[in-house]
């Protein structure tokens, strides 16, 4: 399963949306250089305020850019970035991966799939109803979240726009990823 990179994204300030830049670097058990989530432990305000010795397996945010089409179809605009993630992935279907898979991206960086993003209602604050396009639930009344996928750095390295995605799943029986 491989895809390539679409934009990279980075904010060192807690505010919703992060603006592309021509590069970013991953930093093994870190994060992104330079971004308000780099660290250890949770950055997360709200994850912070209720443990802030938690391990952060959300060092590194991905969005796949389908999601973006798909909005666009319900009349909601999303560039890469505005939804506050660090990597945009086109042609690779993040939301099916199980967790533990490696994401080997660029010549250098992997980054480790540990959950999916739940999203909050700052997303609503963003633009009005586009929290109910990414977290739903479907018939059976179980929450489908699309908001992407959360990972730590297992390698470091330099990544841009243009790089290749290539996933290595974790062995059997995978385990289907879960909120983080």
């Amino acid at each position: 399963m491989n895809g390539t990179v679409a934009a990279v994204c980075r904010n060192g300030e807690h505010e919703f949306s992060k603006p592309q830049h021509e590069s970013i670097t991953l930093l093994a058990g870190l994060g992104v250089e330079g971004d308000a989530h780099l660290g250890v432990t949770v950055k997360h305000r709200s994850r912070v305020a209720r443990d802030p010795s938690q391990p952060n397996l959300r060092q590194v945010h991905l969005i796949h850019h389908e999601l973006f089409d798909e909005l666009a179809a319900t009349g909601h605009t999303v560039q890469p970035g505005e939804l506050g993630e660090n990597i945009t992935t086109s042609g690779i279907d993040l939301l099916g991966l199980p967790r533990g898979t490696l994401l080997h991206i660029g010549d250098h960086a992997v980054v480790e799939v540990t959950g999916l993003r739940n999203p909050c209602t700052q997303i609503d604050d963003f633009q009005p109803g586009l929290l109910k396009q990414v977290a739903h639930r479907d018939n059976e009344g179980t929450i489908i979240r699309k908001a992407g996928i959360m990972g730590i750095v297992a390698t470091g390295g330099a990544i841009r726009p243009g790089d290749q995605v290539r996933a290595a799943l974790p062995e059997p029986p995978h385990q289907p990823l879960e909120r983080v």
